[in-house]
C-alpha cells in the first residue's frame, strides 16, 4: 500500500481570500510557496465555498457533499453532526493512517470524524486544561495568563489589525506546523498517511507577526472596492458595532487592518515552505500529493462589508490549488475556471488514493483536470447562505466562472455580475433595464435546483422569496 499510493495532505486556512495569493496578481502579498504550487500544478481559479461560514464550509469539505445534501445551509455551532461517511474515515478504510491538525470545528468536540488522532485547536483561546492542544502546549512554555492567546483584546471577529503580542515561535500557525513535522516522523512508515493540517490564520483577530505586520504597513496597499450596488456612506463612521458586517472605517484605520491580514497570509505560507523542505529532507515530497484551500473568504471593507456569508467573491470564492507528484505522471501548470467547491475534495483525495467514493458525495473528483484530460467537471456550482447578521441577508448563488447570479430569499432582489469583465463585482448588471433576457435562464436553472428543497423556495419552475430560511435544511441534519 505504501508504494501504490501516495501520501496526502490537505492544507487548510480559515478566511483567506480566493484573490489573496500572488499568483492571483495581487499587488503586494507575497505568498512563493502557494504561487509554487499553482504553478507546479494545478490552480482552480474559481474555487468557491459552497456556504460560506466555518461549520458549514467544513462539513462540505468532510463529507464530500453539498450544503443542503449534508443539512446545514448556514452557521449553526454545537449542531452535533453524524455523517455516514467522512474523508478521513474513508481513507482510513483504505489503508492511510489518518491525522488532523488545527482547525476541525465540528460537533461534538474531540469526536475524530474518522481520524486516528487529533492533535486539536478550534481557537487561540481558551483555558488551560479544556479542548484546546494549541492552548495546553501554550501554557506549558511558561504563559501565566488566564488566556494567553488573547490577551491583547482584539475581537475574534473584528477589523482591528495589530501585531501580536506573543513571538511567531509561539503562535498558532507555527505550533501547527511543528506538531505536523513531529507527526511526520512519528508515522507508521509501513502505511501511507493522509495529514489534513488546519490553520486558523488569517481569521481574525487580526494580530499577525511583527515583522510580516511591518512589511505590509510600509507597503502600497490596495484599498478596498465598492460597487455601484453598495449601500452609501458619507464617510467613515465611529462607533459601529467592532463585529458589525457593515462598516466604513478611515483609511489609516483600513490599512493597520489590511496590514495584518496579509501579514497572516505571508506568515502561513512561509510555514507552509517549513513543511515542504520537511518533506524533502525525509524523502517523502516526491510521493505526497498536496491539496490547498481556505473554508470561506474575507469581505475585508469591499464594499463597505467585513467577515463572511456572503456571496460576492470575496466572501465565497477560496484560493484552490492542488501539487500531484512526479510519480502521478500530471501535467504542470494547469489552469482552470471552472466552477470547483469545497465537495469536491472528497471524491479527488479518495481517487487519489485508489479509494471508492461514497454514494453520498455530491462533489466531483478533481483528477481528470489535474491530469489536463479536461477543464471543467461542472457547468454550474451552487452555493447559498441562510441570512447570518441579517435575516434579509438569505441568499442563493450560482456560478459558471464567467457569470455569478445572486437571489436573495427572503426579498427576491437580484444581482448578477460578469466575473471576466468586472472580477471585483463593482457593477451589478440586474439594475439595467434590460436585464430580464440576461437573467430568466439563471432564474429557471435555480429554480430547478431548489424545486425539490422542502422549505419551498421553488415550485420548480419559479423562485419563491419569503419561504423560511434557517441554518438546518429539515430532515437533512446528518
Amino acid at each position: 500500500m505504501a508504494d501504490s499510493h501516495p501520501n496526502i495532505i490537505l492544507i487548510t486556512t480559515d478566511q483567506q481570500r480566493g484573490d489573496c495569493l500572488g499568483i492571483e496578481g495581487h499587488p503586494v502579498l507575497q505568498t512563493p510557496n502557494l504561487d509554487w504550487m499553482g504553478r507546479a500544478g494545478t490552480h482552480f481559479r474559481r474555487g468557491y465555498a459552497e456556504c460560506p461560514s466555518c461549520i458549514p464550509a467544513r462539513r462540505a469539505l468532510m463529507s464530500g457533499q453539498a450544503p443542503d445534501a449534508n443539512g446545514m445551509v448556514g452557521f449553526a455551532d454545537g449542531v452535533e453532526w453524524n455523517p455516514k461517511h467522512t474523508l478521513a474515515g474513508e481513507l482510513g478504510k483504505a489503508g492511510y493512517q489518518t491525522e488532523m491538525i488545527g482547525k476541525l470545528h465540528l460537533h461534538p468536540r474531540r469526536k475524530r470524524f474518522g481520524f486516528d488522532h487529533m492533535r486539536l485547536a478550534d481557537a487561540t483561546h481558551g483555558k488551560p486544561g479544556g479542548d484546546n492542544d494549541y492552548v495546553d502546549w501554550l501554557a506549558g512554555t511558561g504563559a501565566t495568563e488566564v488566556d494567553p492567546g488573547v490577551v491583547h483584546g482584539v475581537s475574534a471577529n473584528g477589523w482591528v489589525g495589530r501585531p501580536h503580542h506573543l513571538p511567531e515561535e509561539r503562535m498558532h500557525t507555527t505550533w501547527c506546523v511543528s506538531e505536523s513535522l513531529d507527526f511526520l516522523e512519528k508515522r507508521d512508515p509501513a502505511t501511507p498517511f493522509f495529514l489534513n493540517l488546519s490553520f486558523i490564520d488569517p481569521h481574525p483577530p487580526l494580530t499577525c507577526p511583527r515583522f510580516y505586520y511591518d512589511r505590509y504597513l510600509e507597503a502600497d496597499l490596495p484599498d478596498p472596492v465598492v460597487g455601484d450596488w453598495a449601500p452609501p456612506f458619507e464617510g467613515p463612521e465611529r462607533g459601529m458595532q467592532v463585529d458589525g458586517s457593515r462598516i466604513c472605517l478611515d483609511r489609516q484605520t483600513m490599512r493597520y487592518a489590511r496590514a495584518a491580514y496579509y501579514g497572516m497570509i505571508n506568515y502561513v505560507d512561509d510555514q507552509i515552505g517549513r513543511l515542504i523542505n520537511a518533506l524533502k529532507r525525509n524523502k517523502l515530497f516526491n510521493n505526497t500529493f498536496i491539496l490547498f484551500t481556505s473554508d470561506h473568504g474575507e469581505m475585508l471593507g469591499d464594499h463597505h462589508i467585513f467577515r463572511k456569508t456572503f456571496a460576492y467573491e470575496a466572501s465565497a470564492r477560496v484560493p484552490f490549488l492542488a501539487w500531484a507528484p512526479p510519480s502521478m505522471g500530471c501535467p504542470p501548470e494547469q489552469a482552470t475556471r471552472s466552477p470547483v467547491g469545497l465537495q469536491d475534495i472528497m471524491p479527488t483525495l479518495l481517487e487519489v488514493a485508489g479509494a471508492p467514493v461514497p454514494e453520498t458525495v455530491t462533489g466531483r473528483s478533481l483528477l481528470p483536470v489535474i491530469r489536463g484530460e479536461t477543464d471543467r467537471v461542472r457547468e454550474v456550482l451552487h452555493g447559498e447562505h441562510s441570512g447570518c447578521y441579517r435575516d434579509e441577508d438569505g441568499m442563493h448563488f450560482l456560478t459558471d466562472g464567467r457569470w455569478k447570479y445572486i437571489w436573495y430569499s427572503q426579498t427576491g432582489q437580484e444581482q448578477f455580475f460578469d466575473l471576466e469583465e468586472d472580477p471585483n463585482e463593482m457593477r451589478d448588471l440586474a439594475r439595467k433595464t434590460d436585464a430580464g433576457a440576461a437573467l430568466e435562464p439563471w432564474r429557471q436553472r435555480l429554480a430547478e435546483r431548489l424545486g425539490q428543497r422542502p422549505e419551498g423556495f421553488s415550485d420548480g419552475s419559479r423562485l419563491i422569496p419569503g419561504k423560511p430560511h434557517g441554518t438546518l435544511v429539515p430532515e437533512r441534519n446528518g
